[in-house]
């Protein structure tokens, strides 16, 4: 029945997204600007990382593109509370775990989407990385969003407008993006800069798959990145499976 219930949520939602065509291509337009215009300032640059700056910067922008898109993907929730689709929704047989399971894999399933049209682009503009390593990165960002997503609805369960909402997420997620290197490698910072960004857990996500894109699969970030993605993701479906289920009730 979970999983009846879970493809019934995620095929409606999914439906939703595709009739929205304009809003799939619009998520992805602020990494592209990123690619565009901050990519070719750091070729040829010493970023204190292995392999092509290219292979530093996209690893960073397939996190961001979850990070930002996921986190905010509670605004929904917070829309469909007030047409009460929410309540319409709970007082079905339908598993609470599969309410929130079927929206955080139509995010998954969208990002991913995104994230293949922004490697795409970043092809074009010079990237080379072996595709298993470009495969990891896409589970990366599925495991992000699956992670947020959750977090996001389950915050905008208990928030009762956009206008809490709003600058809730954004206290969140920009220093988050500051401090896990997202846009150039830790390793730069200062000393004490570089120590505080590992208590970030998507320090651990970036540098995972910034070694799967030069083809080393096999070292500690690549481990501890894993390790932090799967339990930040069950962490993170647990929490929200608990809101759904007790939140206005």
């Amino acid at each position: 029945m979970l999983l009846h219930d879970t493809a019934l949520i995620y095929g409606r939602y999914l439906r939703q997204s595709l009739r929205s065509r304009f809003a799939l291509l619009f998520g992805v337009l602020m990494p592209l600007l990123y690619l565009f215009f901050f990519g070719p300032l750091l070729t040829g640059l010493p970023l204190g990382a292995r392999g092509s700056s290219w292979q530093v910067l996209v690893p960073g922008l397939l996190l961001q593109l979850g990070l930002f898109g996921a986190a905010f993907a509670g605004f929904a929730i917070i829309i469909e509370k007030g047409q009460g689709v929410v309540e319409r929704m709970r007082v079905t047989p339908v598993s609470r775990l599969a309410l929130l399971l079927g929206r955080v894999l139509r995010d998954a399933t969208v990002f991913v989407f995104q994230a293949v049209l922004l490697v795409l682009a970043a092809v074009a503009m010079g990237l080379r990385a072996p595709l298993p390593g470009i495969l990891i990165g896409f589970a990366f960002v599925a495991l992000l969003t699956v992670s947020l997503g959750s977090l996001s609805y389950a915050m905008a369960m208990k928030v009762g407008t956009p206008q809490e909402f709003g600058p809730l997420v954004n206290a969140l997620t920009m220093p988050s993006m500051l401090l896990s290197g997202l846009m150039l490698p830790m390793t730069l910072a200062p000393g004490w800069l570089d120590v505080l960004s590992h208590f970030v857990p998507f320090r651990y996500l970036v540098d995972a798959v910034r070694d799967a894109y030069v083809g080393s699969y096999t070292t500690a970030h690549m481990f501890y990145g894993a390790l932090v993605a799967v339990a930040f993701a069950t962490v993170a479906v647990t929490v929200g499976t608990r809101v759904f289920r007790t939140a206005g009730g």
